[in-house]
């Protein structure tokens, strides 16, 4: 790929969009020229990068000539109608949506656990899942030491995964409440201030949702492994911004407590956070804006053989997807190993 590529950021007016954006900018990637893309109502507007002023123009399948590559979060309806046509213009799409992740041609990737695979894609590369993402970057060291078979997992998901609407309705709700007034549920079918929701995404006819699902279907991909078997249950929480999972994983290996500590301590991507006899352990306040993943509740699980109980914080509009995002385009630039 160039070097200095030609950037297209589909959704670019969205809270994700800005936030890739941002990340862009932060981590000096070498962007040639810039494309911002997103629907015709947002067409017109002007965004800031780097001190400089982008006209914001409207999505079509004729957005793409002379991108190399194309940045998608704008939902998985728009991917799927628009991906296609920029890879076929010659760009490189690395797709935030739910989208391809399952198609076995579109490599799924996290860069620190299977960034190799980037370099295998066909046209378009899929971000993972925000909560998956999470819950591998503290996950995937420990199975490389320990082989993970299964695990079971509860996340506490802030309403900023349900975009700017979830912020708005979150701040309302506690306004609402601080003047006596009734609470007007909009986004959830319950009132979110003050309250937890067990369920986050579609129910399937299993029981589970969609999103509980991902970290099982998405986990046996980026993992490139084809038993690996995840029990989740979703929640969404009163926290404005980053995601928490509380996990138990059981291992083929017998586990060695200061060899998990020692792996997890090397581990790219993720900070070990973890005395909690002096209230030290991972925070969403302390995680968001930040771009690593902190673990900490580090224990032996008492109900599993071989088994390994954590939490894992991280800020999902970051590495949960836009800084998941420009990290693949990093890995794009660099080329693979030895080329």
């Amino acid at each position: 790929m160039n070097s200095s590529p030609h950037i297209a950021v589909v959704g670019a007016t969205g809270a994700v969009g800005i936030e890739i954006l941002e990340t862009l900018a932060r981590r000096d990637f070498p962007v040639g020229n810039l494309t911002l893309l997103a629907s015709a109502r947002s067409a017109g507007k002007t965004l800031r990068f780097k001190d400089q002023s982008y006209p914001v123009t409207e999505l079509t399948s004729d957005s793409f000539a002379e991108v190399d590559l194309a940045l998608f979060s704008a939902g998985g309806a728009i991917s799927k109608a628009f991906a296609p046509a920029a890879a076929g213009a010659g760009a490189v799409v690395v797709d935030n949506s739910s989208a391809f992740r399952l198609d076995p041609s579109v490599p799924l990737v996290v860069p620190e656990i299977n960034g190799e695979d980037v370099h295998r894609h066909q046209g378009i590369i899929a971000n993972p899942n925000c909560t998956t993402a999470i819950t591998l970057m503290a996950l995937a060291p420990l199975h490389q030491a320990f082989q993970v078979t299964r695990v079971f997992a509860s996340s506490y998901q802030a309403v900023s995964g349900s975009g700017a609407q979830g912020l708005a309705e979150l701040k309302e709700q506690i306004r609402q409440l601080e003047n006596n007034q009734p609470v007007t549920p909009s986004v959830y079918p319950h009132q979110i201030a003050f309250n937890v929701l067990p369920r986050v995404d579609v129910l399937l006819d299993n029981g589970y949702t969609k999103e509980e699902m991902k970290l099982e279907n998405e986990g046996q991909r980026i993992l490139h492994h084809p038993t690996f078997k995840a029990s989740a249950t979703c929640v969404r929480v009163p926290v404005y911004r980053a995601h928490s999972i509380a996990v138990s994983a059981e291992f083929e290996h017998p586990i060695d407590l200061d060899r998990a500590r020692q792996v997890l301590e090397a581990a790219p991507g993720i900070e070990l956070t973890d005395d909690p006899s002096n209230h030290v352990y991972p925070l969403p306040l302390d995680v968001s804006g930040k771009d690593e993943c902190r673990v900490g509740r580090l224990r032996k699980d008492c109900a599993l053989d071989n088994g390994i109980s954590f939490w894992v914080s991280g800020d999902q509009l970051l590495k949960g997807a836009a800084l998941n995002a420009v990290q693949i385009a990093e890995t794009l630039v660099e080329g693979p190993p030895n080329a």
